[in-house]
């Protein structure tokens, strides 16, 4: 294994207090969750840990964990205890390395002073809060039950624990304003966190804002709306000192940008534990079975709870590298692209949507106009 690549760790805890309306992660309420237990989640990672342990032994692999991250899900629906007890269990099986960052997830009306002291003396370094808006009739949509009017207090807390912040924020929610919008701004104004990450809504099949849509209950997303509450995301954020170094990604400097999901930008290796979860290793992907019951069963008898992967051919790798390479602002070398679309790279300086690679020591990086059309760039360079 080599040792120039990062290894990482992720915890998807499946569990939220309220299904939000728009999600269509593997997420379970209370009453849709039979056959597994909320209070035996911990006993169920640590089942999966002995398992990673034991295969990446067989590997010869000895990597430390660079990042930790704690997804879901509510991630804080757990007492504080589980999710010490958890990094315990990875540090004790894997190593985790000095400095390394340690993230959880959050809603803000889910933690307490007490909680967030308590991830912090437990090994957690970051946590990322799911704010979405600071309008309550736009969280009202999304499904979101938390009090914007908290916000403040939860960040506030959280640092005087130690803990990095980060805040999570959704635009273009069905009938959403540009001047609600702008109020989302101003909050994150207000917090002066160092690290924002705004998503452009997109709504997935099967989820009930879908539904609410495709029966007219709700005005579907304007996405020349969207684009432009994105140049005044980018636009304000900067005024802010926050730079963006991945499309929905901004942050203060590079000490303060998610070193966990640059890992995943960057292609490195990671193990997803929990029912669901993915995972990425040795040039091979997997994803685990998606119900904790299910998953449970596995991991407590022994057996991987893997339901399927793959290994991606050399036309796939090609293509997640532009991919991914294509959302960072440091962008990808040149020669990292297949000769026969080489000729694009001119058309798209002149077209605005890439800086020049002379200026920009051979690398593509997408300009602001760019980053509104990376899919079309990507099919450009990979087509």
């Amino acid at each position: 294994m080599s040792a120039s690549r990062t290894f990482s760790a992720y915890v998807h805890v499946p569990y939220c207090r309220v299904r939000c309306g728009y999600c269509d992660f593997n997420t379970y309420t209370a009453t849709e969750l039979r056959g597994a237990k909320q209070s035996d989640f911990v006993d169920h990672v640590d089942a999966e840990i002995k398992i990673a342990r034991a295969r990446m032994d067989n590997l010869g692999d000895t990597r430390e964990l660079s990042t930790v991250f704690f997804g879901g899900g509510t991630p804080t629906l757990l007492p504080v205890s589980d999710l010490v007890h958890t990094v315990a269990s990875l540090r004790e099986s894997f190593g985790i390395a000095i400095g390394a960052e340690v993230t959880v997830e959050a809603n803000p009306d889910s933690v307490s002073r007490d909680y967030l002291n308590a991830l912090a003396d437990g090994g957690v370094t970051r946590v990322s809060f799911g704010v979405q808006s600071a309008v309550p009739e736009v969280l009202a949509v999304l499904d979101r039950t938390h009090n914007p009017d908290r916000v403040p207090e939860v960040v506030r807390n959280a640092r005087d624990a130690g803990l990095d912040v980060s805040i999570d924020l959704i635009y273009g929610t069905p009938g959403e304003s540009m001047v609600q919008w702008q109020q989302s701004l101003a909050l994150v104004r207000e917090l002066d966190v160092d690290h924002v990450s705004a998503y452009s809504l997109i709504v997935e099949d099967g989820t009930a804002l879908e539904r609410k849509i495709r029966r007219g209950e709700l005005p579907a997303p304007d996405p020349n709306l969207q684009a432009y509450m994105y140049e005044a995301a980018d636009s304000a954020f900067e005024s802010m000192g926050l730079s963006w170094y991945e499309l929905s990604n901004w942050s203060r400097n590079q000490a303060t940008q998610s070193r966990h999901n640059m890992a995943y930008w960057l292609n490195q290796d990671w193990w997803g534990f929990g029912a669901g979860a993915h995972s990425y290793l040795a040039g091979r992907r997997w994803w685990n079975v998606k119900h904790p019951a299910a998953y449970a069963t596995r991991v407590l008898q022994g057996d991987s709870p893997e339901h399927d992967g793959e290994t991606p051919s050399t036309e796939e790798t090609q293509l997640e590298k532009v991919l991914l390479g294509t959302r960072l602002r440091s962008g990808f070398h040149v020669s990292d692209l297949e000769e026969s679309v080489l000729s694009e790279i001119g058309a798209l300086v002149h077209d605005g949507l890439i800086e020049n690679p002379e200026s920009c020591d051979g690398r593509v990086v997408l300009t602001l106009k760019g980053r509104l059309l990376a899919d079309a760039v990507v099919r450009r360079l990979t087509t």
